[in-house]
């Protein structure tokens, strides 16, 4: 390397040739006295500094880092709880989905009227005005307020259906199922010639005209409150429907029950027979409504 020097005293100029190696230690040093330049300005700038300011410096340091960290774990602890509500909400609607087929099954409505497991349709043209992002505490609040309709929906439409099942016990109850599978009244109910006495009485219930040993069927579920023989009806049973309903079949060849036996609707408790104060094989069917006798056909031709 060659380096000319110039200089206004001196007549020509002059030329030092440095060889490799010098240039290199000229490097070095020119490095070197750069860094203790830099270190010397760092002291200045961060050196002069009182104990009073280095600390209020790292104090704040430190406020910001934890006030970041309070904003990270209040959005943390904030998504965990709206996704407990979530995973509620999604548990409650899988029940309110189910309680809904059940009550469209008990009310008659058809299936296809009502898809429960289906999203409904919604839509519409795009609004004019500009769109809004929630916030985390209005999305917050739109999740609590969802949940506490789901839950207040719920529990309406459990009424419901204890509603609606009270209703179809009740029909299960009344005593409107036919005693006998075949037959014909071969005595209506009310006024009459008796066939004993040969005078006008009052006949209290429907004479089912049936062959020897046809199955007898209970009108309604309920419990037996009577099974044995009576001098009149001869082998007779009782049934107890609740509501002060009571069914009598009288006359029977065999009683198939006892006293406090549980019998469904439809369900054979005897067979047909001539027992008793009778004229030939028949049913006598009864239904009394706190002791008083009731039209029994009135109560047939209401099936459901």
């Amino acid at each position: 390397m060659h380096i000319i020097l110039v200089s206004k005293d001196l007549g020509k100029a002059r030329t030092i040739t440095l060889s490799g190696s010098q240039v290199s230690l000229l490097a070095g040093l020119l490095l070197l006295v750069m860094g203790m330049v830099a270190a010397g300005l760092q002291h200045v700038i961060f050196g002069s500094a009182t104990p009073q300011e280095s600390s209020l410096f790292g104090a704040q340091y430190d406020s910001s880092y934890e006030e970041e960290k309070k904003r990270e774990s209040y959005v943390r602890e904030n998504l965990n709880a709206m996704a407990r509500k979530l995973g509620q909400m999604q548990a409650q609607l899988l029940r309110l989905d189910s309680l809904g087929e059940r009550l469209a099954k008990l009310s008659g409505i058809k299936a296809q009227e009502f898809s429960f497991d289906e999203a409904p349709g919604r839509g519409g043209a795009v609004s004019v005005l500009p769109t809004q992002d929630l916030s985390l505490p209005e999305l917050g609040k739109q999740v609590e307020d969802l949940a506490r309709r789901v839950d207040d929906r719920f529990d309406k439409l459990g009424v419901l259906e204890s509603i609606v099942m009270q209703d179809r016990l009740s029909k299960k109850m009344l005593p409107s199922v036919s005693p006998v599978e075949s037959g014909w009244y071969s005595s209506k109910f009310g006024w009459r010639i008796d066939p004993f006495t040969g005078k006008r009485a009052f006949h209290e219930g429907l004479d089912f005209n049936a062959g020897e040993g046809t199955g007898i069927m209970a009108a309604a579920g309920g419990i037996v409150v009577y099974s044995g023989f009576h001098s009149e009806y001869g082998n007779m049973i009782e049934i107890d429907h609740g509501n002060d309903l009571v069914t009598r079949y009288a006359h029977a060849s065999k009683r198939g029950v006892k006293v406090g036996e549980v019998v469904l609707r439809g369900q054979k408790i005897g067979e047909v027979g001539n027992t008793g104060r009778s004229t030939g094989t028949h049913l006598h069917f009864e239904i009394r409504h706190r002791g008083v006798p009731q039209n029994p056909a009135r109560f047939l031709q209401a099936r459901n």
